[in-house]
């Protein structure tokens, strides 16, 4: 057996780590007594401890209680705002949608705000294209919580909530799929608007999946809400108040668990939100149960916002009208996914030799974004979702950086985790409900 000591700051640390022992078979009986009194330094991954990509967290134990979590992240990094320096304005959506990939349509919206508000056509993009990004973003704030409800649930035990939840998000993504072609990372918001406008039928058919999820949501409740095991799990785990919440930058649903009504649809519209008349639900326990409770309150007020958001969904373009910016044009959704129609098609191959050199210009170059720097934040269903984005002048981001509220969850890690059990921690974990691919983007 031998002693290694850990200088201080090893490994990243501020502070002393204790003491590491290297122990082969047969030498457990030659461990000084000191040792039982000392903390114990364990790693808990790299897994998927109730999160959505690969996290490892150091956790320190006296016995079975965690006296620090040391989050370590990077194991899916993919380098997507670095990507978008090499890609044109457009290109770049194909990039973000990936990043938190349970919200893919937050993250082109947050990237096409601040890409429109470089153009200068924040107020030239359509009503209807408007509308049409609301309805979509909300009804992935509800697929995302779903799967939140399923993977929590399936962590602790809860099967059914497991299988109701995925259940009930095919729905959801029936529709996306139904409108852009694809269930994941659809690159269906755009610079100035919309891929393309919705297929007939769209009303109707989002109209019944609300019916259709409220009854669902409604079961889920019933299992899980006063369900003794769930309460016992969840009550007092992961306690984070709104001071706590504050210093470490936490938004969404910890914080509005904390007792804050802060939601960025109320306090920063975006996308004619202000028109739509919706809670922002709160709640004073501060804990895991208190952020289930505001997920579930969460996903009624979205169905809500896309039922009002149908009411008045105006016709029109999608697309701003100007021809250098309006790209890609006139698609259309076929049985393979999304490509240009074919009367578009014969149009700028027979008819029109400029409609053709555009079209390929665009294609090819991209068009230009004036120099400046903007940030755009959207309200995503884990919180503040900011895009901090650069223009030197030219047809590509000079910098795209991503305030990922995964990323600040995670930083919070510590503070969650302190005093809590080891089963405990995959509660606390669960209850933030953190996107490693937002994370490690």
């Amino acid at each position: 057996m031998s002693e290694t000591p850990t200088p201080a700051g090893a490994g990243g640390s501020e502070v002393d780590r204790p003491p590491e022992y290297t122990v082969v078979s047969g030498e457990w009986q030659d461990l000084p007594d000191a040792v039982e009194d000392d903390l114990m330094v364990i790693n808990m991954g790299p897994q998927h401890p109730s999160t959505h990509g690969v996290l490892r967290m150091e956790l320190t134990l006296d016995g079975e209680m965690v006296v620090n979590n040391r989050p370590i992240i990077g194991y899916l990094h993919t380098g997507i705002e670095k990507n978008t320096e090499y890609r044109t304005w457009v290109q770049g959506v194909t990039f973000v949608t990936r990043m938190d990939y349970l919200a893919p349509l937050h993250n082109e919206l947050g990237y096409c705000l601040a890409t429109e508000e470089l153009l200068g056509i924040t107020d030239e993009v359509p009503e209807r294209a408007q509308a049409i990004r609301v309805i979509m973003t909300e009804l992935n704030r509800v697929s995302s919580h779903l799967v939140w409800l399923a993977t929590g649930g399936m962590e602790l035990g809860s099967t059914t909530a497991m299988i109701f939840g995925f259940r009930d998000r095919e729905t959801i993504l029936d529709i996306f799929e139904f409108v852009s072609g694809l269930r994941m990372n659809h690159a269906y918001i755009r610079p100035g608007g919309l891929a393309q406008d919705v297929p007939d039928g769209f009303d109707s058919r989002v109209r019944q999946v609300c019916r259709e999820l409220r009854e669902r949501i409604g079961e889920i409740e019933d299992l899980l809400t006063e369900n003794p095991i769930w309460m016992e799990r969840n009550k007092g785990v992961g306690v984070m108040d709104a001071e706590s919440c504050l210093s470490h930058g936490v938004t969404g649903p910890p914080l509005r668990a904390a007792g804050i009504a802060h939601d960025l649809r109320k306090s920063q519209p975006y996308c004619g939100f202000e028109q739509y008349d919706f809670d922002v639900p709160v709640a004073d326990t501060a804990d895991a149960y208190g952020r289930y409770l505001i997920r579930i309150q969460e996903t009624y007020e979205s169905l809500s916002i896309v039922e009002q958001a149908l009411n008045s969904l105006p016709g029109g373009p999608v697309m701003v009208s100007d021809p250098k910016i309006a790209w890609p044009s006139q698609l259309a959704l076929g049985p393979d996914g999304i490509g240009n129609a074919n009367e578009y098609i014969s149009r700028i191959m027979g008819q029109s030799m400029e409609a053709l050199i555009n079209h390929f210009k665009l294609v090819t170059e991209g068009f230009t974004a004036p120099a400046g720097q903007v940030y755009k934040a959207v309200e995503s269903p884990r919180g503040e979702l900011g895009y901090h984005v650069t223009s030197n002048g030219t047809n590509k981001p000079y910098r795209v950086h991503v305030r990922d509220p995964s990323f600040i969850h995670i930083g919070a890690l510590p503070a969650l985790s302190q005093g809590l059990g080891v089963a405990d921690i995959i509660v606390a974990v669960a209850s933030v409900d953190p996107v490693m691919g937002g994370v490690d983007r």
